[in-house]
């Protein structure tokens, strides 16, 4: 015993003052702290009978030890509440403890236990933990979050604004007639459009407006001009970017599909009522020959906020595919 003291005396010191710095952190728990003070201060007397009681020949020194490790337990006993309140078990639900609560939390209660006697403790540290965790979302799916809730345009940074779908809208014309679809299922399904949809990977613009356009019409198309750029946010957290091309009828007959129902309809007819809300505020724009950019909030088929400007200098075809 006497050598172990020795020899090791100084490294229970250490774990004690480590053990002692980690209930620092834990709150509630200055109780548990005081224990380990005793324990140190019963450990530190125990050594002292030890090493004086070596200073003298045998059979001093055995009964020293004895006589010591009885005090010892006497005061282990006798202040049993102040030297050892630490458990492994939740006195509640008897749920093992975890390190944590087993040096610190005073009422030796598990997480969920504590909970239920201190609900508004409760709500303040997950408060806390829901601010910590929102500190170290990434800044963009923060930012889309809020996008996701915003009630006007204004309240969006376009220019850091990205969206999550890419896709097309090709006007084809021929003469004074304009090709357009019903929709038959899927986004803005029942209403008229023209024909589009998603930019697949490693796609251009140009190539979609092409392919989605024969998809959905059987029409061949040629000549294609870039006219504008749409950006819409919706309140479900979709933000889908489409590019505006008008094209002209190179041929093809026009077949109904799964997705669309193609038909002509003269330019002057226009059926802005069975339309998305969007669509009367910049196509009239886009059919005299005007480039433009426009930004719109919706909540599932309403508009509830729009923007839409005038872009005097011409963007080209292949400017608006490098934005792809």
């Amino acid at each position: 015993m006497l050598n172990f003291l020795t020899n090791n005396y100084t490294w229970i010191l250490v774990l004690i003052l480590l053990v002692n710095i980690s209930q620092r952190k834990i709150p509630a728990s200055s109780r548990k702290r005081a224990a380990l003070i005793w324990i140190a201060a019963i450990t530190l007397l125990y050594y002292m009978i030890v090493v004086v009681t070596s200073m003298f020949a045998p059979p001093v020194p055995a009964v020293g030890v004895w006589a010591g490790l009885a005090l010892i337990l006497a005061l282990i006993i006798i202040f049993r509440r102040r030297v050892w309140p630490f458990t492994l078990r939740c006195k509640d639900c008897r749920k093992k403890l975890k390190w944590e609560f087993i040096i610190g939390h005073d009422d030796c209660l598990c997480q969920d236990c504590h909970d239920k006697r201190h609900p508004e403790e409760a709500e303040a540290r997950k408060e806390r933990e829901r601010q910590k965790a929102e500190a170290q979302r990434p800044r963009e799916e923060v930012l889309n979050e809020s996008y996701a809730k915003a009630e006007s345009v204004d309240q969006i940074d376009w220019d850091l604004w990205e969206p999550n779908h890419r896709c097309v809208i090709t006007y084809v014309q021929d003469g004074s007639r304009l090709l357009f679809i019903e929709k038959k299922r899927g986004l803005g399904s029942g209403y008229f459009n023209a024909p589009g949809g998603h930019i697949e990977e490693a796609e251009t613009a140009i190539e979609a407006a092409v392919r989605e356009t024969k998809e959905e019409t059987g029409a061949d198309i040629c000549g294609l001009e870039y006219r504008g750029l749409l950006r819409f946010q919706f309140s479900d957290g979709t933000r889908e970017l489409g590019y505006v091309y008008f094209a002209t009828y190179a041929g093809g007959e026009l077949a109904e599909c799964d997705e669309a129902r193609p038909f002509w309809i003269e330019r002057t007819a226009i059926p802005y009522e069975n339309m998305w809300e969007d669509d009367r505020l910049w196509l009239p724009m886009a059919l005299e020959g005007k480039n433009f950019e426009a930004n719109f909030i919706f909540h599932d088929r309403q508009m509830i906020s729009s923007e839409v400007k005038e872009i005097k200098r011409e963007k080209s075809g292949e400017e608006a595919e490098d934005e792809v």
